[in-house]
């Protein structure tokens, strides 16, 4: 299985990031994890949120930004990964001039079910 990503459209996700799903059980023949690239705006910030039962990794490919993970804050850059384990609180602010990019894997594989939105829920 091979997919383009010129030919995989963007959506806005729960959190409020820009995502398209590079490989996802639901469009493609995987079965046990998706990858993603979410894009944030300079200035912006996805909304706190939690996955149940999902593990992520986030790996950041271009930009800067400021990571919350728990009680933890700090500072991400390109060449950055992060571990979120399931259940822990977390969202991502762009601090720098250029839009973040993050390649994020999930494991079981992402779904807006198990998104539970931290603020303005």
């Amino acid at each position: 299985m091979k997919t383009r990503y010129a030919d995989i459209p963007a959506y806005i996700t729960r959190d409020g990031s820009e995502i398209r799903e590079l490989m996802h059980p639901s469009l493609h023949n995987n079965r046990l994890q998706s990858l993603a690239e979410a894009t944030v705006a300079p200035g912006a910030r996805t909304q706190s949120h939690r996955h149940a039962v999902a593990e992520e990794l986030y790996h950041v490919s271009a930009g800067s930004g400021i990571m919350t993970l728990g009680d933890s804050r700090f500072k991400v850059g390109a060449g950055d990964t992060v571990l979120i384990p399931p259940g822990t609180p977390h969202m991502i602010e762009a601090t720098g001039t250029e839009p973040l990019r993050i390649l994020c894997c999930c494991s079981p594989p992402y779904s807006h079910e198990d998104t539970e939105l931290l603020e303005g829920a």
